[in-house]
């Protein structure tokens, strides 16, 4: 069974799914949605805890997450979200770097669409990563959120 809970944060509304195993979805709601094919709104121990890694992390007092997640994707994808995991804190890194290390140095665009399947936002940091010139490019939330989380990192350095 499926559970999900709503967490009202800094950056917006967030809806935190798990299945029993681990956390499958972190995504930003931007309109009245729809709930999860087969879940139940209701706070588990695993969902009130990657909420509190989420406070703390939003309030500078976390680094790094240590939650179980369980995330489907294809071969590629999963490469691409575990390279985005080796991002330090605080740091970016461009779509053609993210590319190399997964193992496709001319995939920068298949990286761009695998960030944009990322399921489960801010844990695996895809906000972290940019354009080949520096600047900020798409992210599920809007760019304005993405400077944010890059601003909170920052800050915290």
């Amino acid at each position: 069974m499926k559970h999900f809970i709503i967490y009202n944060s800094p950056t917006g509304l967030i809806r935190i799914v798990e299945d029993g195993t681990g956390i499958t979805n972190i995504d930003y709601l931007t309109s009245k949605p729809e709930n999860p094919a087969g879940a139940e709104e209701k706070e588990t121990p695993l969902l009130k805890n990657v909420v509190r890694q989420l406070a703390e992390y939003f309030e500078g007092k976390r680094t790094s997450f240590d939650v179980k997640l369980n995330m489907h994707g294809t071969d590629f994808q999963k490469r691409v979200w575990n390279a985005l995991c080796t991002i330090p804190y605080g740091e970016t890194r461009t779509y053609g770097q993210i590319a190399e290390y997964a193992g496709c140095p001319k995939g920068a665009r298949a990286v761009g669409m695998a960030n944009n399947r990322n399921p489960v936002s801010i844990i695996v940091p895809c906000h972290r990563v940019i354009g080949a010139g520096g600047a900020l490019t798409g992210y599920a939330g809007g760019l304005d959120i993405k400077q944010t989380l890059l601003n909170i990192e920052r800050q915290r350095l």
